[in-house]
């Protein structure tokens, strides 16, 4: 059932449709299926040594896929809007470094020939969410999508703009939560944990979280990234970045490093097995 226990218009997002949930191969990895996706990375890829460097520590300290941006929507005209394609090659030397799979927004239809050939799963951006020309365009593809959730959208209207990829043939759709716009003004955006088990009740499609963007301050990110998994988030998107007070974008809200590589053991300890003997006692 919807939200307002009718009959979803998203049919084939819905769990009606399909009760078993969705597993998205990313190469090797699965995203979905009990399994904890980190992918990690700069808000823009900003020189081949940064991208390489970063993906080669993230690698060590556990990611699982490697996020960059080479085009950027940015607010203003006047700020970095990526390199491009000059981007996506150094972010494919990357992966074939450290055998990361690659995650790029994509902003529209005619960029996406060339960016295929580089990247592994097309993010399309809070500020496409509803740009239906560009949804279906990547619906006719078979690579995995990462849908992120509009700046003010609801879970209906996102759940729809994932129906729109879906109906043209593409199954390979992950939803991703990553904040959206309210009166609170203590932080970027207001982080919708609410929306994790909504989906999951909803739709069988995989969902993760993106608290960098949803908080937008670095220090809150570790507590908001642990939140969303303790609320059963398939995984997280994070911004890494070797140098934030330099960074070209995004900087404040964006990892080191070493604040990654304490967060990976901070979810490590959250999501391991019970231990033998206590789930003894429990019985």
């Amino acid at each position: 059932m919807s939200i307002h226990g009718k009959t979803p218009a998203y049919k084939l997002a819905s769990r009606e449709r399909h009760p078993e949930p969705t597993v998205v191969r990313v190469g090797k990895q699965a995203v979905g299926g009990g399994a904890n996706t980190v992918i990690a990375g700069p808000c823009s890829v900003e020189n081949r040594e940064q991208i390489i460097q970063v993906a080669q520590q993230l690698k060590q300290y556990g990611a699982t896929m490697l996020r960059g941006g080479a085009f950027k929507p940015r607010s203003s005209p006047y700020s970095f809007q990526g390199l491009g394609e000059e981007g996506l090659k150094y972010l494919a030397q990357a992966r074939e470094r450290t055998g990361l799979p690659i995650v790029s927004e994509v902003m529209d239809i005619e960029h996406l020939p060339m960016a295929c050939d580089y990247i592994d799963v097309i993010q399309i951006g809070a500020r496409n969410m509803q740009n239906y020309p560009l949804l279906r365009a990547v619906g006719r593809l078979k690579k995995p999508v990462l849908l992120k959730r509009g700046l003010s959208a609801t879970i209906e209207e996102w759940l729809m703009s994932a129906e729109y990829i879906l109906s043209e043939g593409n199954p390979n759709v992950i939803l991703c939560e990553r904040g959206i716009r309210t009166f609170e003004t203590a932080t970027r955006n207001t982080l919708d944990l609410n929306a994790v088990p909504v989906v999951k009740d909803l739709s069988h499609l995989p969902i993760i979280v993106d608290p960098s963007h949803g908080v937008g301050i670095a220090r809150y990110v570790p507590a908001m990234s642990l939140a969303a998994l303790a609320a059963g988030a398939d995984g997280l998107i994070l911004e890494v970045h070797p140098d934030p007070e330099r960074a070209m974008s995004d900087g404040q809200q964006s990892l080191t490093p070493a604040e990654f590589n304490l967060l990976m053991q901070r979810i490590e300890k959250l999501t391991a097995p019970i231990a033998p003997e206590v789930a003894a006692r429990s019985v």
